[in-house]
């Protein structure tokens, strides 16, 4: 287990927030194995543009991660090729931001061929956005008649080998959704009903028991990356097709986005979107907003919704009582039976898939 110096710069504009951001960096941390031993915020008006934190900050940091026998830092705020660039100059340790942390953290839980592909496309769209010249030292002479002189630079080597893994994986990845397109469209005439919501809200654990499923379930963010489509039991003579999907999260990196486009198209087919809520956390209305956001950005606004709290049995006060919304605990069972009555109302009829 690393030893990890966590840092982070609040700002005015995400004073209210701050608190419930460093809880689930703590917690996406944990989930690639980081022992935090030290966290450092740091409040300024505005992100210091050269080092994120001023330079003083930044050797007071890396007394302390010396001091502590840290060897990794965890930076909440996402970096600047070039605010990296001086914190690698000033503190010798590797420098991981929140973004190269989530993509991490998907990278360990990708279990599909499919999911692989997606995570390595994510991870290399993302190097490529952040790769920044160094100079003529790094160039690369040409060796023949006419080529001679600095020839191609280190940094456009890289973006051409990335550019052409990129091309690969994006071909490999066309032939995977074209297969999983034509299984698609082979099922039965049962609505679809996709689980979305804020990762680790239990969309895994309610899928095990509606379905009596055995879907993977950890109790970290981003354990489910890959769909997974159960036929649930509604009522008498009545199923709906119930699927999981990768949970969100605040500000989730673009480039996990666009790479997942093809698994959320699960989203885009559905009848019904399910968001789930968790209701034994207080900043669950930050996480709707996030959720709500990005189905936004996927053109999903127009899908119909249900609202639902899930760990019901451990509710505070602040999700008491929501207009429309449904109450269940997919560890206790309770409210399980209200939700198929409402599925059951929701399809009532005969269906016919468009």
């Amino acid at each position: 287990m690393q030893r990890a110096v966590m840092v982070a710069v609040e700002t005015r504009a995400a004073a209210d927030s701050i608190e419930a951001e460093l809880a689930e960096f703590d917690a996406l941390a944990e989930a690639v194995g980081a022992q935090v031993v030290d966290r450092i915020v740091q409040r300024r008006e505005a992100v210091d543009p050269a080092t994120l934190i001023g330079s003083g900050k930044v050797h007071e940091i890396a007394e302390r991660a010396d001091a502590l026998g840290a060897n990794l830092l965890l930076v909440l705020n996402d970096l600047r090729p070039r605010q990296r660039k001086n914190l690698e100059r000033l503190v010798p340790l590797p420098i991981v931001d929140r973004t190269m942390l989530i993509l991490d953290v998907f990278a360990r839980h990708a279990r599909s061929r499919e999911g692989k592909l997606q995570v390595e496309l994510a991870q290399l769209r993302f190097r490529q956005s952040k790769l920044i010249g160094a100079g003529s030292d790094l160039s690369r002479l040409g060796g023949g008649i006419g080529t001679r002189g600095p020839g191609e630079t280190k940094l456009e080597v890289d973006r051409r080998r990335i550019g052409a893994r990129i091309s690969v994986l994006s071909r490999q990845l066309a032939g995977v959704r074209r297969q999983r397109t034509v299984r698609r469209s082979a099922a039965r005439n049962e609505p679809l009903v996709a689980l979305v919501g804020y990762t680790n809200v239990g969309k895994s654990s309610l899928l095990n028991a509606m379905a009596r499923s055995n879907a993977y379930v950890a109790n970290q963010p981003f354990a489910t990356l890959d769909p997974m489509i159960r036929r649930t039991y509604v009522t008498t003579g009545k199923y709906v097709r119930l699927v999981d999907t990768v949970g969100f999260i605040t500000n989730l990196p673009s480039d996990l986005v666009n790479a997942f486009r093809g698994t959320l198209e699960e989203l885009r087919d559905a009848d019904l979107l399910l968001h789930l809520m968790d209701a034994s956390n207080p900043q669950w209305r930050r996480q709707q907003r996030a959720v709500e956001e990005i189905l936004h950005e996927l053109a999903l606004d127009g899908t119909p919704r249900l609202a639902v709290f899930n760990k019901s049995d451990r509710i505070v006060p602040e999700a008491f009582g929501q207009p429309g919304a449904l109450y269940v605990s997919a560890a206790t069972g309770s409210g399980l039976e209200s939700l198929r009555d409402a599925l059951s109302k929701r399809f009532n009829g005969p269906f016919q898939r468009s």
